[in-house]
């Protein structure tokens, strides 16, 4: 069992005499997680958590957009489907291809049932480490898990977090395999969610151009994976991460957050804080989806830093395909080349992708993975 540092033992990101793997094994047999530091005591960060100076260059930002005038976009769906349709798409076109991030609102999830989830996550996590444990895994084959970073083993350094995972492969999932307390708020979540993504993937359709029923034809949003995360608050956030700077390897991500804050993306070469907006869920455009736009649409960058004050609190729902549409071979939509807008990414599927993005470590140490499918220029 890990020996957890003593509150003010001051440790280091790296030495001669830092065995990682070690300690990050030690870490995991605790089946504590992040929580279980803070709950230990500690007032320092442990060294497994300690970024390496490139991760923690300008942790600071412009706070909503004061300074610069930068603030993610808001697209109201109020309307969308009769007298305001043209003008939803229309926001949604924009700020997909400028941002690749925008705060929906007035998308028909209930608040009740948004604050519920959060609440679930919430009181989840801050059960005793003996209620946890039994459900904590690392196994792949397993469709709810707890666990510590995601992460651990394959970056260069850990993150301050702690996660739930729900996979509902083709909208089922078992409910005796989630804990009592998550049950009715995640599986009431995730109905109210496949109505969002059917929503959102007809009106993406339109905002590139194509027919309503484009993106739901070809099967590239039918897997929902919700990860939830807990971020406890944090002794010395300027050493760490809560989650390091990456883009999505799905096709979109919708996430719910609470009000601590916390999230940024990067915009015109400037971290933005993504302030929370009261019953707001947050889309985010991924990679896979930037690659069939042939880059019409943006997948930004963002990360997660941590704070001394919170929990902060999220839900993420990653829409990618499912079943055998996992193995399918995705490229540039056809419909949107012509001449003078080549194909600039090769054919991949969402198997190789997301293989890729986690076999290589690129996903997990801040490096992007969507460069490795452009076509060569020598093509």
């Amino acid at each position: 069992m890990q020996t957890l540092p003593s509150p003010g033992e001051s440790v280091t990101y790296s030495g001669p005499h830092y065995d990682r793997a070690k300690e990050a094994k030690e870490f995991d047999e605790t089946k504590a997680g992040v929580k279980g530091l803070i709950d230990s005591g500690v007032a320092k960060v442990p060294r497994l958590f300690i970024h390496p100076p490139q991760n923690l260059r300008d942790l600071s930002s412009d706070t909503d957009g004061a300074a610069t005038g930068l603030k993610v976009p808001i697209v109201d769906m109020m309307g969308y489907r009769d007298s305001r349709r043209r003008d939803v798409v229309d926001h949604l076109r924009r700020a997909s291809e400028t941002w690749g991030f925008f705060q929906v609102i007035n998308h028909g999830i209930p608040v009740h049932v948004m604050d519920g989830v959060l609440e679930a996550v919430k009181q989840f996590h801050e059960q005793p480490e003996g209620v946890k444990r039994e459900w904590y895994s690392r196994d792949d084959a397993k469709k709810f898990r707890y666990y510590s970073n995601g992460d651990l083993f394959l970056s260069k350094a850990a993150t301050w977090k702690d996660s739930l995972f729900f996979d509902f492969p083709s909208g089922e999932l078992d409910p005796e395999a989630v804990p009592l307390l998550c049950r009715e708020p995640v599986f009431e979540y995730e109905k109210h969610t496949e109505k969002l993504k059917r929503s959102l993937s007809e009106l993406l359709s339109e905002a590139l151009g194509l027919d309503s029923g484009y993106l739901g034809d070809i099967g590239c949003m039918e897997s929902n994976r919700i990860v939830n995360h807990y971020y406890p608050t944090c002794p010395e956030p300027e050493l760490t991460l809560g989650t390091i700077n990456h883009s999505d390897a799905t096709f979109l991500t919708l996430l719910l957050q609470n009000h601590h804050g916390g999230l940024q993306v990067r915009h015109q070469d400037r971290w933005v804080d993504v302030s929370p907006v009261p019953g707001a869920i947050l889309a985010n455009i991924g990679d896979l989806m930037r690659l069939v736009s042939n880059d019409k649409f943006k997948s930004a960058e963002h990360r997660v830093l941590v704070r001394r004050t919170g929990p902060r609190v999220s839900v993420a729902c990653f829409l990618f395909p499912g079943g055998k549409q996992k193995s399918k071979r995705y490229g540039p939509i056809e419909e949107l080349l012509d001449e003078d807008n080549p194909p600039m990414y090769r054919e991949t599927s969402f198997t190789e992708y997301y293989g890729y993005y986690m076999s290589s470590g690129n996903g997990m140490n801040g490096e992007p993975v969507l460069p490795y499918f452009k076509v060569s220029e020598s093509n």
